[in-house]
């Protein structure tokens, strides 16, 4: 039960903050250019999700043995919630920009309005290439991130109710983006994800590898705990450090 929940919540808040940011990347080409280049661009790009979703799950993951399973999801899942973690812990550490769609979204906005115009009658090509690219780059992680973590044994409902969820609360979210962008503490929740998709890689890598781990499910807590203990402290340091240029 603890774990279907921390797999539920992992996927929901990975979900929901990749999809923010695809979301605040479409809003503002759609409204710096026109919508249905942006739009066009975005389908495009969740087609190409879709074979990703496709090659990841059925085709790749679910033809493999039960220990080299575990263990490429372990690693899929170190890949994408240690970098989380990293960057999370240099935003909290006052080393990097801390995160913000409402940000990259009125970037994009002024990136898109720069852009030339296209030819009176013809397709806006620029952007719908912005378009899918930001759907894209978020798409794939969030495609990634939900199939390795649906491949656990029962974890595909869990999982997918987090994700569905996460969609949900997004495109409410995105009738009023400009407000709950501003007050989203994505630093904070980004730094939570890595927690949790580290964590589940740590036990699935051990596990894959032939290790059992005390206490059973409570592995994830203690997990997450060594590493909330450790990135803190690193964090502590580095706010006291030498002070750097920030990096966005």
């Amino acid at each position: 039960m603890f774990d279907s929940l921390l797999l539920a919540l992992g996927a929901g808040l990975a979900v929901a903050l990749e999809l923010l940011e695809a979301a605040a990347i479409v809003l503002a080409v759609g409204l710096s250019r026109r919508w249905s280049d942006a739009l066009i661009g975005a389908a495009a790009a969740v087609v190409v999700c879709a074979a990703v979703a496709l090659a990841a799950g059925p085709l790749l993951l679910e033809s493999l043995p039960e220990g080299p399973l575990q263990v490429a999801i372990g690693v899929l899942l170190l890949l994408f919630g240690l970098e989380w973690l990293r960057k999370g812990t240099l935003r909290i550490a006052g080393r990097k920009t801390r995160s913000s769609a409402l940000r990259e979204h009125l970037e994009t906005r002024e990136q898109a309005e720069a852009l030339p115009p296209p030819p009176p009658g013809r397709a806006d090509w620029a952007a719908r290439a912005v378009a899918f690219k930001g759907v894209l780059l978020e798409g794939v992680e969030v495609v990634l991130i939900v199939t390795a973590l649906a491949q656990a044994e029962g974890a595909r409902v869990p999982v997918i109710v987090g994700a569905a969820a996460a969609v949900l609360a997004v495109a409410v979210a995105g009738v009023w983006l400009r407000g709950p962008l501003a007050r989203l503490p994505e630093t904070e929740l980004k730094y939570g994800v890595g927690l949790v998709l580290s964590s589940f890689g740590v036990v699935f890598l051990a596990e894959g590898a032939g290790a059992s781990w005390p206490g059973g499910d409570l592995a994830l807590l203690y997990c997450a705990g060594a590493l909330a203990l450790a990135t803190q402290l690193q964090a502590h340091t580095l706010s006291r450090g030498p002070e750097p240029g920030i990096r966005t």
